[in-house]
């Protein structure tokens, strides 16, 4: 019989695995996926080879990506399939309306995680991906959510090194505390340039209830980004998220 601990380490590598086609579910060599996880290329493979069986991983032409079945799962999530079928027509409306890249997001321990993402074909490359995540600290949907939730959490945040993804990344506590409370008197966040140069954003966050459940944003470039003109339309289409989220089945 197998010991909890070597099941529970047996699921741990597992995840791992998973865990390593961040953001793009693939394409990755083997040996990519040995040096991600920190596992014998021997280990790796055997969970590989296991988990192609199981559909969860394809294998072409000795690359490996993320398989079909795990995209059915993760489309059935409640939360983030309900979340998303009640944003995406104030999404679309918002994106017709300004014409910028517009986000939906949760927060999943200290990062967001996209949800959902509009954008024009030839818009300019973003941090952000549908299923990716970047930190709370560095975006605008992450200071929305982290405005609104729980004070026990800023103070997990405050605890600990603040992360840089560009210059503008802010990394001194005491002036996100500051600029958090702001975005609670506002009701809206701003990041320029925090995630990436040249990018800036605006976002607002989606209730349910009492509860902040997730954020919505757009994003555009940092010289055409006029605040003052697009924060009415983000806090409308964030705040007719919420009624949707909050009305009674």
């Amino acid at each position: 019989m197998t010991r909890n601990g070597d099941r529970h380490s047996m699921l741990e590598r597992v995840w791992l695995v998973l865990d390593a086609f961040r953001p793009s579910g693939g394409p990755l060599r083997l040996v990519d996926v040995a040096e991600r996880c920190h596992l014998p290329k021997s280990t790796a493979l055997r969970l590989l080879t296991d988990l192609g069986e199981l559909g969860v991983v394809v294998r072409k032409e000795n690359r490996y990506y993320l398989g079909r079945r795990l995209f059915e799962l993760g489309s059935i999530v409640p939360l983030e399939r309900d979340l998303r079928h009640a944003a995406l027509p104030f999404m679309h409306d918002l994106y017709e309306a300004t014409g910028a890249t517009t986000h939906l997001a949760v927060r999943d321990g200290l990062d967001v995680v996209y949800v959902e993402k509009i954008q024009r074909h030839d818009s300019p490359s973003l941090p952000s991906a549908v299923g990716g995540r970047l930190p709370l600290t560095c975006t605008g949907v992450g200071k929305a959510l982290l405005a609104h939730a729980e004070a026990e959490l800023l103070e997990e945040v405050l605890r600990r090194p603040l992360r840089r993804l560009t210059p503008h990344s802010i990394v001194d506590a005491a002036r996100l505390k500051d600029e958090i409370r702001r975005i609670r008197t506002a009701g809206l966040a701003y990041e320029r340039e925090e995630a990436q140069l040249g990018n800036a954003c605006i976002a607002a966050p989606i209730f349910r209830g009492d509860a902040v459940v997730a954020a919505l944003s757009i994003s555009a470039p940092a010289a055409r980004f006029h605040p003052a003109r697009l924060a009415a339309a983000v806090k409308t289409a964030a705040l007719g998220v919420s009624r949707h989220c909050s009305s009674p089945i």
